[in-house]
């Protein structure tokens, strides 16, 4: 099948294309130009003077429709990710809390069947935990936390290839070894939820971590301990510029003028946005998977108001976050939310971006950068088509 959105202003690599358009053959984009003449046997789409971007590369998000990947289940899976999908996600690596061996097991049999599929949004499993410091466990399970266990990881990673991404605290003890194990089989590896300081950043990253967590999230800032000033995770992690970093873009989690720092700092190369959506994100439902969460101020909480616990973020909300709120241009916003996470997660040959050759995820916004149309691989996603 032929597809030709045209009447658009299109985000390519080079930049802006005013009035150009996308041709689409069944899965792949075609070509992207800035000539709207109609091609000969085209389905043609109208898109209005809409936005044209690359689709959402979601690498941290933990449930949505009100369904969480904690679940394990063929149904929570499928419903969390179709939810997302509607709000302009098009890849999207399934999020796990700390979680028990069982549960992670559950999930990458899952994780794995639905990679399986032809045109599968679903690139991989992450896990968020569970070898996390328990004094910045946040909205994770206590009861699921520990130092990192060779006797649990290395198995798990040699029984499945589906876990892309793993995160850790590199202060615990056997953090080291995680990490240069984990990375040797080609997964990313995150700090997450931590208390580590300049010089457990340093070896941390000599052993593969490369990546922040929901950046200035569960880690400490520039602190004083009796008279003495240290540097925190948040600072290390700027003075090392190769480290990417993630920051969930809902204006609360940090505030935008936070968000418009580490832009500033980190730069669009190494920023991703990320929901760190739970099971009540993209759903009518008020109820999280884990009972101690409530939502409050438009956001999770622990019931004792003492973390936030996650978001009811969807990926064009982290958009207008970034626009309306945090004052960066749209071009740069849109490539937070896609090419940079695509590069992180080593997806960047075949997602992203809008070229010639690549996977035809793309996604339609008006100018209150609403989402008016998704298509993933090609297909429109279901209850998006607001373009026709």
């Amino acid at each position: 099948m032929l597809t030709q959105i045209v009447n658009a202003r299109i985000l390519t690599p080079q930049g802006w294309l005013k009035g150009g358009s996308v041709l689409v053959r069944d899965n792949k984009i075609l070509e992207v130009t800035n000539c709207d003449l109609a091609v000969v046997g085209a389905e043609l789409i109208d898109a209005k003077g809409c936005y044209i971007v690359p689709g959402g590369v979601e690498i941290h998000v933990h449930g949505g429709g009100g369904r969480d990947f904690m679940e394990g289940t063929e149904d929570a899976f499928r419903t969390a990710v179709a939810a997302h999908m509607q709000h302009g996600t098009t890849s999207i690596f399934p999020t796990l809390s700390s979680s028990t061996i069982p549960m992670i097991r559950a999930a990458a049999a899952t994780t794995e069947r639905l990679m399986a599929e032809p045109d599968s949004p679903v690139l991989g499993l992450h896990l968020e935990g569970h070898y996390f410091n328990m004094k910045m466990a946040g909205g994770q399970i206590p009861e699921n936390i520990k130092d990192p266990d060779p006797e649990e990881y290395i198995p798990l990673l040699e029984e499945t290839d589906c876990i892309r991404r793993w995160d850790a605290a590199p202060e615990l003890p056997g953090a080291i070894q995680f990490g240069r194990y984990v990375s040797s089989k080609g997964v990313l590896v995150a700090v997450g939820h931590t208390q580590a300081e300049y010089e457990d950043i340093q070896a941390a990253h000599e052993a593969g971590y490369t990546h922040a967590t929901h950046f200035y999230n569960a880690m400490p800032g520039f602190h004083k301990r009796r008279g003495y000033k240290y540097e925190g995770t948040v600072e290390s992690i700027y003075l090392i510029d190769d480290m990417t970093v993630e920051v969930v873009a809902d204006g609360i989690h940090v505030p935008p003028t936070i968000l418009n720092l580490v832009y500033r700092i980190k730069g669009i190369e190494r920023t991703a946005l990320i929901t760190d959506a739970l099971a009540c994100a993209a759903s009518d439902s008020k109820v999280a998977f884990d009972p101690r969460v409530i939502i409050e101020d438009g956001v999770c909480k622990l019931a004792d108001r003492s973390a936030l616990a996650g978001s009811i973020a969807t990926m064009d909300r982290l958009i207008r976050t970034m626009v309306q709120k945090a004052e960066v241009p749209l071009a740069d916003a849109v490539r937070m939310a896609s090419e940079t996470p695509a590069r992180i997660m080593g997806v960047l040959d075949r997602k992203g971006t809008l070229e010639k050759g690549k996977d035809a995820d793309i996604l339609a916004l008006d100018g209150d950068l609403n989402v008016r149309a998704v298509w993933a691989m090609g297909k429109v996603v279901e209850g998006t088509n607001k373009l026709f």
